[in-house]
Formats: structure tokens, C-alpha cells, sequence
């Protein structure tokens, strides 16, 4: 019998090193994300493996899986951890060695295996590991898959028929490059910067670029899982202004920064300017409706509202479907609506064919980027983003609230903001006419201002955004409207980032 996993040891005691520990809050909304050594040890994630390898039999799934690690000091360590469940638990384990998250995903095409788990903490700061999981190509678990997998693990209702096996697949990285690059190399010579944060995408898209035609110049791109410089993800101002720092050094065309699993990319343009990424999607939205017209591209709840409103978008018949947030749910309703692209605002990218797979890849929507540019000779980056409808919009702001307690109070906030649209009260000097609550709630004003307030789903915090097609101060007003309605309640901190 494998012990019952507890919510909390103290590190450097027997138990620790006798017992799992598996703090609930790691089950997300869809995928896992723990404190290693606070949150979870060795044991807890080898507990982790015989809860999947258990899921997949329930699933009806084979029990045959991809994984890969990314590159941190102890990834790999967790990944054997979580191989050893996997295997007691029956299945067969095809191991890709250290690997961007896409390269998993492509995995179980190229391998033809059902279910992934690819240890990764993403953008997440040092300290936090992690797993992406799915068993149904090209998606990844949702809410239903994920309370049953926390079930299974934290009462030790495993299947344990051992019979598990192991493969490793030596240089799979070649197969991954040589698949994503067998396509026209670009037509005009682009220079771009291409900044990895000193995280794992570092080992792949200098290269991946190049082999498309692209003049690289490679910025943080030697790993060291210190990240010495900054915390690579390209929704954080420090990355974006190190970007900017060496797109005007170089007279780049535009920069490129990778996070740090490699499925996800931020854009700085020619002028040294960040681009938020969903005015990004509304760029790529309009050079491939123009391809494709009359097609439907999906985008998060957090993302501007240029979507609906952009009058090239309209023109071109495209039709814009505003979803959850989170890379899980992006990926199902791009699939369940055979839309052509879904965009998420922290820089999700997911293209269906003839572009890509459906799931999200940093490097194809860096070609897509370069192919939008090469189609636009006589155009830079920022001319194209500057053609957009002018808004003011804010960078995804995030104030700290436990995990314990982040949904208890969205629950309140949504509550709040329906009270006050019902009474008629203002909110930014405005009535509400509009919220949107698929997933927190969207409020917005009559001139098309709007905020936005979610529960983060990977990590103890919450999610602020707001936009307005008026003016700077539109959208400061709206920022501190929704801020006021939110100190409402003692639980939320002090935010990581402001306007």
C-alpha cells in the first residue's frame, strides 16, 4: 500500500522523507502547479504519477504517455518521481528528455501516444514545479479531468497493476525543429531578437528561427535555471524593456521573447515599443482573415475588444468568440468550433490547420509574427500595430490573494459589480451596460471602456485588466474603480505590477 498523502510536512524529518505530501491548492483549474518542498515533495509527485497513470484507465485511455522537463535545477528529478507512478501505475512512459512544452505536444502526434505530462512550472518564478496534462490530442485536462485526478491522489485510490515501461527517445528536439520548420523560408531578410529569459526555450528558437530565414541575434538565451537577469515571461515589464533595450541597440525589425516552457511569445516592435498580445492577435487576425475570410478566431475574456469592433476584422467576415481565459479552455473551444486561430492576452497562441495543431507553440506563432511581417514588406511592426484602432489598454495586473480564498472572492466582486448594474450606480463615472461573467466578470461602460477581475488559475493570485477606446484616462479611471471595488475585501495584496 503507498501511504495517503498529507497536506503539509516539515522538510528535513523522517516524515518528509516517508511520506507524500500533496498540498490540494496544486490542482488547478487545469493543470498542477506546487511549492516544491513547501507544497509537495518526491513522494507526493510519485503519488501524482499512479493518480495519472489511474486517471487514464478510468478515461478509457491507453496507458501509454509523452514526457519532457524543462529547465530548472530540479525538474528532472520531479520528472523521474513522477515516471516511477506513472509506471507503477501500468503505463508505458515515453521520456523526450528536456523539452519546451509544445515538443511534448507534438510528441504524442510524431510518437502517436494518447496522454502527456510534461513537468513544467512555465513562467512561474523559482521554487514552483509543475505538470500539463492531457489524454486527448490536441487538448490538455479541463476542470471535470482535474478534480477527479485530485481525487484520486489525495485518498490513495490507485490502480497499481504495474507492467509500466520506459522509453527515451534520444534528440527528439531534431524531429520537433525539422517538423516546424519543413515550410517556405521567409522571402525578405527580417532581423529579430530573440530573447529566451535564460529559460528552456533558449536551447531551441535562436535555431528554429534561423532555419526559416530569419537574422538572429540570441539575447538571454543560454540557460541558467537562476534567471539571472529576469523571470522569463513576456507579460512582465522587465523582459519587455530588456527586449526594447536590444531591439533599439540593433535595429531589429522586431523582438520576440519566449517564456519559460516556450509556449508562449511577447512582441516588441521596431520603435522599442511592447505590444500587448492580444493587439498581436488582432494584427494576425487581420493578415489571415485576409487569407481566409469569414473565419472564427476565439479569444480570452482578458483581450481587447478590437476583436468585435476592428472594421478590417469586420470586413474580412471574421467572427470573434470571447471565452475563458486559461490555455486549457483557449485550446477546447478553438477545437469544439474549428475556429482558425484563439488568442489569450498573456500570449497563448493556438492555430488550427493550415498554420498549426491546435495547441500552443511559441516558435509557430513567432512564424506566424515573421510570415504577418514578410507579407508586409513595405511595413514595420509598428506601422502594422499602429493601422489597429487606437486603445489604451493595461498590462495583466496581478494582486496576491491565497489560493484558499481567491475564488471566495471573485464570487463576492462579481456579486458587487451585478448590484451596482441592478441599482443603476456608476462605475468610472459611467452606468455599466455589459457583464460578461464566463469567467470572473468584465464590466463595461457605455463609451466601450471595461475592466476585467479573475481568479488566477495557477497561481495565489488574482487578475486585473482594463481598456478603453476613449482615452488614457478612461482607462485609469476604470483601473481605479475596479481596484476601490476590490479593497472591498481584506484577503487581496499588494499587486506585482500597476499602470
Amino acid at each position: 500500500m503507498f501511504p495517503t498523502p498529507v497536506p503539509k510536512l516539515v522538510p528535513n524529518t523522517y516524515d518528509f522523507e516517508s511520506k507524500p505530501m500533496v498540498k490540494p491548492t496544486g490542482f488547478r483549474e487545469y493543470d498542477a502547479r506546487w511549492l516544491f518542498g513547501d507544497e509537495i515533495n518526491l513522494m507526493g509527485v510519485q503519488a501524482l504519477g499512479m493518480g495519472l497513470g489511474t486517471l487514464l484507465g478510468e478515461l478509457g485511455v491507453a496507458r501509454e504517455l509523452v514526457t519532457g522537463h524543462d529547465f530548472r535545477s530540479y525538474s528532472a528529478s520531479i520528472k523521474q518521481a513522477l515516471v516511477n507512478g506513472l509506471m507503477a501505475a501500468g503505463v508505458k512512459v515515453h521520456d523526450i528528455g528536456l523539452a519546451v512544452t509544445p515538443m511534448a505536444y507534438f510528441a504524442q502526434f510524431d510518437l502517436d501516444v494518447p496522454a502527456v505530462a510534461m513537468v513544467t512550472a512555465s513562467h512561474n518564478e523559482n521554487g514552483w514545479t509543475g505538470v500539463k496534462m492531457g489524454a486527448a490530442r490536441p487538448l490538455t485536462f479541463g476542470p471535470d479531468e482535474m478534480s477527479r485526478l485530485k481525487e484520486i491522489v489525495l485518498t490513495a485510490a490507485f490502480d497499481l497493476s504495474g507492467g509500466g515501461s520506459y522509453v527515451f527517445h534520444e534528440n527528439f528536439p531534431a524531429r520537433y525543429l525539422a517538423d516546424i520548420t519543413n515550410r517556405p523560408k521567409l522571402k525578405h531578410p527580417i532581423k529579430v531578437i530573440a530573447a529566451c529569459g535564460n529559460g528552456t526555450a533558449g536551447a531551441f528558437a535562436p535555431r528554429a528561427l534561423e532555419m526559416i530565414g530569419a537574422e538572429v541575434i540570441p539575447m538571454d538565451a543560454e540557460l541558467d535555471y537562476t534567471f539571472p537577469r529576469y523571470n522569463p515571461n513576456p507579460e512582465d515589464m522587465k523582459m519587455l524593456h530588456a527586449i526594447r533595450d536590444a531591439v533599439l541597440e540593433h535595429g531589429a525589425a522586431v523582438g520576440l521573447g519566449f517564456d519559460g516552457d516556450g509556449d508562449r511569445c511577447g512582441v516588441v516592435d521596431n520603435e522599442g515599443e511592447e505590444i500587448f498580445a492580444d493587439k498581436v492577435g488582432v494584427m494576425l487576425a487581420r493578415d489571415l482573415s485576409a487569407l481566409h475570410p469569414n473565419s472564427t478566431f476565439v479569444v480570452d475574456v482578458k483581450s481587447t475588444g478590437l476583436f468585435a469592433t476592428d472594421p478590417v476584422l469586420i470586413a474580412n467576415g471574421a467572427k470573434a468568440d470571447y471565452w475563458k481565459t486559461g490555455h486549457s479552455y483557449l485550446k477546447r473551444r478553438v477545437h469544439a468550433l474549428n475556429a482558425l486561430a484563439g488568442f489569450e492576452k498573456s500570449g497563448h497562441y493556438f492555430f488550427n490547420k493550415p498554420i498549426g495543431r491546435g495547441y500552443d507553440d511559441g516558435l509557430v506563432s513567432a512564424f506566424a509574427i515573421l510570415d504577418m511581417l514578410d507579407r508586409n514588406p513595405g511595413k514595420s511592426m509598428a506601422e502594422l500595430k499602429n493601422a489597429l484602432p487606437k486603445t489604451w489598454g493595461s498590462p495583466t495586473m496581478s494582486p496576491h490573494c491565497d489560493d484558499e480564498k481567491k475564488y471566495g472572492v471573485i464570487d463576492r466582486v462579481v456579486k458587487r459589480f451585478e448590484e451596482k448594474r441592478a441599482k443603476g450606480e456608476l462605475v468610472a463615472g459611467q452606468k455599466i451596460i455589459d457583464l460578461v461573467t464566463v469567467n470572473g466578470v468584465r464590466v463595461v461602460n457605455e463609451d466601450g471602456t471595461w475592466g476585467l477581475v479573475r481568479a488566477s488559475s495557477n497561481k495565489p493570485e488574482l487578475v486585473v485588466v482594463v481598456e478603453s477606446p476613449v482615452s488614457e484616462a478612461r482607462m485609469r479611471e476604470m483601473f481605479k474603480s475596479v481596484d476601490e471595488t476590490l479593497r472591498e475585501n481584506p484577503e487581496v495584496g499588494a499587486y506585482n505590477q500597476t499602470i
